[in-house]
C-alpha cells in the first residue's frame, strides 16, 4: 500500500452491478449464490447469509497476556447484524476484571519490562505485529464483517492494511522520542524529559473496531505505556484476535489488556479508576460528558475525547455536479453512514441545487445493499437493533417535519438491520435531521445561497468534527477553510485519513488530537530538569 491510505480510492467509486459479481466466500455447503442482487431491492436480505470461512476462538478477557473468564463468569452475546443471530458468548467484564487488568498493566509500567526496554526493541515488536496483522489480513477483515456488517471488501483492502499502517507509523516515531535541552540565565543545564504517562485508559467504539484500536493503541505503546482497553460490546471479536497476534510479536504480559464489557460497569469502572494515568475514549458526546466527569471526580485523570459530529458538506456553485454528487454521496454513506464525521448536512448552492437533488437520488437507487460478505456490495446491514430503530426513528422524524423524502425511507429487506439509502431534500436547518447526529444512510440536503449563508449556516452547531468542501475556485476554498470551525477540511475529498493526518474536534465533538505527531503528546508527560554547574566553560 501508499503511504497514504485514503478510503475513497476504493469507495468513493461506484461499484460492479451486483448481479455480475461473485461472492467473496460460499455459504456453507453450498455453492454459488444463485441469482444476482437487485440494487435497492430486498433480493440480498432475504438470501441465505454467507457462512465466514473462520472460527471465533477468543472470546475472553485479555489480562496479563492470559486469556481469562470474567470474575463472575458471566458471558453476553455478540451479534451478527445481517440476522440478528448469536455469533458467539464473550466475557462480560465488571469493576473486579478492570481492577486486575489496572494491576496488570501497573505492574508491567512500575516493574518493566516495557518502559525499561529500549525504544529500538519496543520498535521491533510493533514493526512485527504490523507484519502479522498484513499476514493475517483475511482473517481479521472477516471478523470484523461478521461483527459489524461493514463490507467485507471496506475491511480487507482499506480497514486492515490501515492497522498495519498505523502500527508501522508508530513503531517509526518509538525511538524518535525526545526532549530538549534549554538556555536558561544563569549557570544552570536545563533539559526536558518526555516520559511515558503511566497507564492508559482507553475506550473503543463500534463503527471502526480496529482502526481506532489502532489510533489508541499504537501511540501509548510507542510512548512505552501500559494499557487497559475496553471494547465496544456489539464489537469485541476483532480486538481480541488482534491483541492475541501482538503477544506473538513478542508484547510481554500485562502491557496490553483487553476487557470487554459494557459502559456502564466496565466503562465507569475504568474512567474512575484511581490508578489508571491517562484516560481516552471515542463515543457519543453524551458518554463523553460522562467518561470526563468520572476522570474528573477520581484523580482527575487528563482525557482526549473523539466525539460525535454533524459535519457540514459544501457543494459551491461552480462545481461539477456529477462528481459533487458521487463525493457528497460518499461523505454520507460510508460505513453504513456510521462515521462521526460524516457529511450529514449536505448544503449545496441554489444554482445547481435542482440538478443535484435528481442526481443524488438516482446515486442512492444504485447503492448495492446486500450481505456484506457479497462481492460488490457498498452497504451492509447496521450494526444493532437498537441503532437500526433510532436511525428509523429519525426518519419519520424528517417526514413529520416537511422534509421532501426523495428516496429510501423504510427497511431494506424483512431480516437483519438494513435500512434503504434515504435522500431528503428541503430541509430546513432547524429539523432534527439537520441537527442532531443520526449516524446512519440518511442524506439531508439543504440549499444555500452565497459564501456569508453557508458559513454562519454550517458553523450554528454544537459540533465542529470536520467538513467538506467542494469548489473549482481557489479563492472559495481558502475562505471556507479558514471560516469552518472544523477540526479538518477536506477540500475536494471527503474521509481522507493518513496516518499523519491529526483527527480531532472543535466544541463538543472533542478534545485533543489521534493520529499523526500530536497523538504522541496525549501519552507523554515532560519534565524538567535543572541542574547547577560550576565554573561552566559556557552557557
Amino acid at each position: 500500500m501508499a503511504s497514504s491510505l485514503r478510503i475513497s480510492r476504493l469507495l468513493s467509486r461506484s461499484f460492479l452491478s451486483a448481479s455480475t459479481t461473485t461472492p467473496l466466500f460460499s455459504r456453507g455447503g453450498s455453492g454459488a449464490l444463485g441469482a444476482g442482487l437487485s440494487k435497492f431491492s430486498t433480493a440480498a436480505a432475504i438470501e441465505e447469509p454467507i457462512k465466514p470461512p473462520l472460527k471465533v476462538e477468543h472470546t475472553q478477557l485479555l489480562i496479563d497476556g492470559k486469556f481469562v473468564d470474567a470474575a463472575t463468569g458471566k458471558t453476553f452475546p455478540t451479534l451478527d447484524p445481517r440476522t440478528g443471530d448469536v455469533i458467539s458468548h464473550v466475557a462480560e467484564g465488571d469493576h473486579e476484571d478492570v481492577d486486575r487488568a489496572v494491576a496488570a498493566a501497573r505492574k508491567a509500567f512500575d516493574r518493566g519490562p516495557w518502559p525499561k526496554m529500549t525504544a529500538y526493541e519496543r520498535q521491533r515488536i510493533l514493526l512485527r505485529a504490523a507484519d502479522l496483522f498484513e499476514k493475517h489480513n483475511d482473517d481479521l477483515a472477516a471478523l470484523e464483517t461478521w461483527d459489524n456488517g461493514k463490507p467485507y471488501e471496506q475491511s480487507a483492502q482499506i480497514e486492515i492494511p490501515m492497522l498495519v499502517r498505523l502500527f508501522r507509523y508508530y513503531a517509526g516515531w518509538a525511538d524518535k522520542i525526545h526532549g530538549l535541552t534549554v538556555p536558561a540565565d544563569g549557570p544552570y543545564h536545563v533539559q526536558t524529559l518526555h516520559e511515558p504517562i503511566g497507564v492508559a485508559g482507553q475506550i473503543i467504539p463500534w463503527n471502526f473496531p480496529l482502526v481506532m484500536f489502532a489510533w489508541k493503541v499504537g501511540p501509548a505503546l510507542a510512548c512505552g505505556n501500559t494499557i487497559v482497553l475496553k471494547t465496544a460490546e456489539q464489537t469485541p471479536l476483532s480486538a481480541l484476535y488482534a491483541s492475541k497476534l501482538l503477544h506473538e510479536a513478542g508484547l510481554p504480559p500485562g502491557v496490553l489488556n483487553i476487557i470487554s464489557g459494557f459502559g456502564p460497569t466496565a466503562g465507569a469502572a475504568i474512567a474512575s479508576h484511581m490508578d489508571i494515568d491517562k484516560l481516552a475514549f471515542t463515543g457519543s458526546t453524551e458518554t463523553g460528558k460522562i467518561v470526563l466527569e468520572l476522570a474528573a471526580r477520581s484523580n482527575l485523570k487528563p482525557v482526549t475525547l473523539e466525539l460525535g459530529g454533524k459535519s457540514p458538506f459544501i457543494v459551491c456553485e461552480d462545481a461539477d455536479v456529477d462528481e459533487a454528487v458521487e463525493l457528497a454521496h460518499f461523505a454520507l454513506f460510508f460505513n453504513q453512514g456510521q462515521c462521526c464525521c460524516a457529511g450529514s448536512r449536505t448544503f449545496v448552492h441554489e444554482r445547481v441545487y435542482d440538478e443535484f437533488i435528481e442526481k443524488a437520488k438516482a446515486r442512492a437507487l444504485k447503492r448495492a445493499v446486500g450481505d456484506p460478505f457479497k462481492g460488490g456490495i457498498e452497504q451492509g446491514p447496521q450494526i444493532d437493533s437498537e441503532q437500526f430503530q433510532k436511525i428509523l426513528k429519525y426518519i419519520r422524524s424528517g417526514v413529520e417535519s416537511g422534509a421532501t423524502l426523495e428516496t429510501g425511507g423504510d427497511r431494506f429487506g424483512n431480516s437483519g438491520f438494513y435500512i434503504q439509502p434515504t435522500v431528503f431534500s428541503n430541509v430546513k436547518d432547524d429539523m432534527l435531521i439537520a441537527k442532531e447526529e443520526i449516524f446512519g444512510p440518511v442524506q439531508s440536503i439543504l440549499k444555500f445561497k452565497d459564501l456569508d449563508d453557508v458559513i454562519q449556516r454550517a458553523n450554528n452547531t454544537h459540533y465542529g468534527l470536520a467538513a467538506g468542501v467542494f469548489t473549482k475556485n481557489i479563492n472559495t476554498a481558502n475562505t471556507l477553510t479558514r471560516a469552518l470551525r472544523a477540526g479538518t477540511v477536506w477540500v475536494n475529498c471527503f474521509d481522507t485519513f493518513d496516518a499523519a493526518i491529526p483527527f480531532g474536534g472543535y466544541k463538543m465533538s472533542g478534545q485533543g488530537r489521534e493520529k499523526g505527531e500530536y497523538s504522541l503528546k496525549n501519552y507523554l508527560q515532560v519534565k524538567a530538569v535543572v541542574t547547577s554547574l560550576k565554573n561552566p566553560a559556557w552557557l
